[in-house]
């Protein structure tokens, strides 16, 4: 298994956690335990930084997609602006947005 893969794996895991313990949560309780519980299993993956497959961006995504929908009124918003609401980063690029 790639690095991408496992680290996904393991933010997965703890979303899964943060997801049973929270029901629901407001911006900025999500952005605490985003911040200090599963980004930092993302971030783990280096090639998120300067990717060389696509699919292991994808795998990284995936948690991310996964993680904005915890905030109850982002969660039938598209992506983007769930990423814009929270002021969160896309894991293809470090850029804010």
């Amino acid at each position: 298994m790639s690095q991408c893969v496992n680290a996904a794996s393991k933010a997965n895991k703890v979303l899964g956690i943060v997801k049973r313990q929270f029901k629901n949560l407001v911006k900025a309780s999500f952005l605490i335990l985003y911040k200090g519980f599963i980004r930092p299993h993302v971030e783990y993956a280096v090639q998120a930084w300067s990717p060389y497959l696509k699919k292991d961006t994808e795998h990284l995504e995936k948690v991310q997609r996964k993680a904005t929908k915890l905030v109850k009124w982002l969660e039938l918003l598209p992506y983007e602006k769930r990423l814009e609401a929270l002021k969160l980063w896309r894991s293809e690029g470090s850029e804010e947005i």
